[in-house]
């Protein structure tokens, strides 16, 4: 079985796996959900039925109270309470019982019919789960033999008492008599309600026994259930067990293989004993294994070959590390023989960078003189600026302080007319408070003096009044005089009329005296009156005149307050002015700071810019040093590029500056080969030979190339840039079916 397992390809044994783990459990849930439920089904049939049970005993037992009360009742009412009770009631009463007796039976033979443990189809499984779990087995019997005494004993054995004692009733027979058959009816009672009784407490524990019995009969399914699940995960585990070691050891045996080939082990081959997706990797591996071992075999003989042409290779371009760039490598038609070409490429490369070198230090050169020169100049005038900003700077600073003590003057003027101004504002305030207290002074002069000549108009009339009073006391004396008279004629009876006489005469003599001193005093009243009116009316007179002045004073202040106003107004505005020409100053005196600050950088910049172009020079100079020491051929021609800036071929020696800052001749060893046609510098240049004493054969070489060299017009645009060795190789290059990349 394990030998077919493992020649199955390796998707179909993972498929067969899952097919296996996913199928078991599915069987065995749903075996065991479907045993759960039918068994949940059956015991809430069991409980419901033996519910019904007890439900229906319970019924039946309430109708036998009832019935036995219906007819002591049915007595009572005859015979005790109410001798003369109408026929009608106790028809009602034996209806009443009659109805009740009918309930007790029907429910009592509907008990007997569905819920007898031994007879009833439907309490069948009840019976057998007491019978099979060992619950009480008395139960049913017991239930039987109650039902069976209820039914065909004790219930018949009450009816008929029941029945003589309503016969007795109807018949109208004795209390006595119908008394004693009530006696048995109860006689026959009791026996009756306790055998029901019984009947009813059976259905209780067998309701009882029927929970307990289901809830064991869960225990053991959930005890099954556990089972079969840990017995479908040992299945499961197995399975993949199996599937596990039939993939992990081929692979083991590969990861094995891997690691002998790391280590270089070119012997090892796999032993997969399989048929599946593995054994056909191992197969892969091992034909790969034979292949690496005849490439390995291959690769040390082209090894030892190249070995052997780089060897050449390396003595023939030995001389490149020493500067002598007139040596050549050998060109083939294998690799080394393009190596060889790309050599001489770089050779050539190499001869055009120095020239170059050569060619651009001697204009780095000039460039930096002339430079060197401006930065000299530009720092001499910088310092005729610096001395010129600082002679400003002191002039401004001084304008600025003269500036700054006319803004203070102009301050403390300013100042001087706000007082001013403010003083005129309270003199011209307080000048319209005098008119205004003027008006008022007028005003009230006048009203005293209106309030004086009614004074003097009242006192008038008070003369009047008392002139009136005088004749009145001089008639009232002159009429007590009479009446003293006329009593003292009259004798004895007139005495008291005399007396009251005189004492009218008496009072009429004090009127008198008191209204001439009254009048006396109005008098004088009088004449201060017209005093004061007089006085009230020069009082007038001043006061308008001291109004006409207040008015006039108000008029010159309020000339002297617009003139100070102007003068303020024209002080304030020269103090914004000088404070503008302050301010204006001092931001003068802040950029010439600034000018004079940037102007010190621009001059050090300056002058580290001169002392970086005097370290460029010496640069360039050991740059031509470092040049000279590589070696070129005699008479070849090396490639320069195109460059559009202007070069000045006719440099004269004495405006070259060399490292120790003196000046001495550089020779000059490149020529450039001029285009008929173009402005610009050609790219191919002429090396003439080093050695002065081979100068001769340099004249001759060049004329010889000036004479029979290669016409310019006559060279292809795309190989006007190719030196003529460059551009020989390319040919002998194409002729041997070698194609160069260049």
């Amino acid at each position: 079985m394990l030998k077919f397992i493992t020649r199955m390809q390796i998707a179909r044994r993972l498929l067969l796996a899952f097919l296996l783990t996913a199928v078991i459990p599915g069987i065995v849930i749903a075996v065991l959900g479907f045993t759960f439920f039918r068994a949940q089904t059956e015991r809430s049939q069991v409980i419901r039925t033996n519910i019904s049970a007890f439900k229906s005993a319970t019924t039946a037992g309430t109708y036998l109270p009832d019935l036995n009360a219906l007819l002591i009742t049915t007595y009572l009412e005859q015979y005790q309470s109410h001798p003369l009770i109408e026929k009608n009631q106790l028809t009602i009463d034996q209806q009443h019982i009659q109805e009740t007796t009918r309930l007790f039976d029907t429910e009592a033979k509907h008990y007997q019919k569905n819920y007898e443990l031994l007879t009833s189809p439907r309490m069948r499984t009840t019976y057998n789960v007491l019978k099979y779990n060992h619950l009480d087995p008395t139960l049913p019997d017991q239930q039987q033999r109650d039902l069976d005494t209820v039914l065909k004993k004790s219930w018949p054995a009450y009816l008929a008492a029941q029945n003589q004692v309503l016969d007795a009733i109807n018949k109208k027979e004795s209390s006595t008599h119908v008394h004693d058959l009530v006696t048995q009816a109860n006689v026959a009672y009791l026996p009756l309600e306790n055998q029901w009784d019984e009947i009813t407490n059976i259905s209780e524990k067998i309701s009882i026994r029927m929970v307990t019995t289901n809830t064991t009969q869960t225990n053991q399914i959930v005890f099954l259930t556990l089972i079969a699940f840990f017995g479908t995960i040992m299945l499961v585990t197995a399975i993949g067990y199996i599937a596990y070691r039939s993939i992990t050891v081929p692979l083991h045996h590969l990861a094995l293989l891997t690691r002998r080939i790391a280590r270089g082990d070119t012997d090892a081959r796999a032993a997969i004993t399989t048929r599946d997706e593995i054994y056909l990797v191992a197969l892969s591996m091992n034909a790969m294994l034979d292949n690496i071992v005849d490439l390995m075999q291959q690769a040390q003989k082209q090894r030892d070959q190249l070995q052997a042409q780089i060897e050449k290779l390396i003595a023939e371009v030995n001389g490149i590390g020493e500067g002598d760039l007139r040596v050549q490598a050998e060109v083939g038609d294998n690799a080394l023989g393009i190596l060889g070409d790309s050599f001489n490429y770089m050779i050539e490369e190499l001869g055009s960078l120095v020239v170059r070198v050569k060619m651009v230090s001697g204009r780095v050169t000039g460039s930096t003189t002339t430079i060197l020169k401006s930065m000299t100049q530009l720092v001499e005038t910088d310092s005729n600026q610096l001395q010129q900003i600082a002679t400003a700077s002191a002039e401004v600073e001084q304008m600025a302080a003269s500036s700054r003590k006319v803004a203070e003057r102009s301050q403390v003027l300013f100042d001087v007319a706000r007082i001013a101004r403010h003083d005129a504002q309270l003199g011209r305030e307080a000048v319209e408070q005098a008119l205004e207290e003027m008006s008022r002074i007028n005003v009230n002069v006048q009203s005293t003096a209106g309030k004086v000549h009614n004074l003097g108009e009242h006192s008038r009339e008070i003369d009047e009044i008392i002139e009136v009073i005088s004749s009145i006391a001089h008639q009232t004396n002159r009429l007590a005089l009479d009446a003293a008279i006329q009593a003292a004629m009259a004798g004895e009876n007139g005495k008291g009329f005399g007396a009251v006489a005189a004492d009218i005469r008496r009072l009429a003599e004090r009127t008198k005296d008191q209204a001439n001193l009254i009048t006396r005093v109005v008098r004088s009243i009088r004449e201060e009156i017209g005093t004061l009116a007089i006085s009230m009316q020069d009082t007038e007179q001043e006061a308008s005149m001291g109004t006409s002045l207040t008015q006039e004073a108000s008029v010159a202040l309020e000339s002297i307050f617009t003139a100070v106003e102007h003068q303020a107004k024209e002080i304030e505005h020269i103090n914004r002015m000088v404070a503008q020409q302050l301010k204006s100053s001092s931001s003068v005196v802040k950029i010439m700071q600034n000018v004079a600050t940037t102007t010190k950088q621009s001059s050090s910049s300056t002058r580290d810019a001169s002392q970086h172009v005097e370290r460029l020079a010496q640069q360039v100079e050991q740059l031509r040093s470092s040049v000279e020491a590589f070696k070129l051929r005699e008479g070849h021609i090396y490639q320069v590029p195109k460059t559009n800036v202007n070069i000045d071929w006719n440099l004269e020696a004495e405006s070259i500056l060399t490292i120790s800052g003196s000046f001495r001749t550089v020779s000059a060893t490149l020529r450039p080969i001029q285009d008929t046609n173009s402005t610009s510098t050609s790219g191919i240049y002429f090396a003439p030979p080093e050695s002065a004493d081979d100068y001769s054969a340099y004249a001759r070489s060049q004329s010889h190339h000036e004479e029979n060299g290669p016409d310019w017009q006559s060279i292809p645009q795309s190989e006007r840039w190719l030196p003529v060795h460059q551009k020989n190789s390319a040919e002998k290059t194409q002729d041997s079916g070698v194609s160069n990349s260049r």
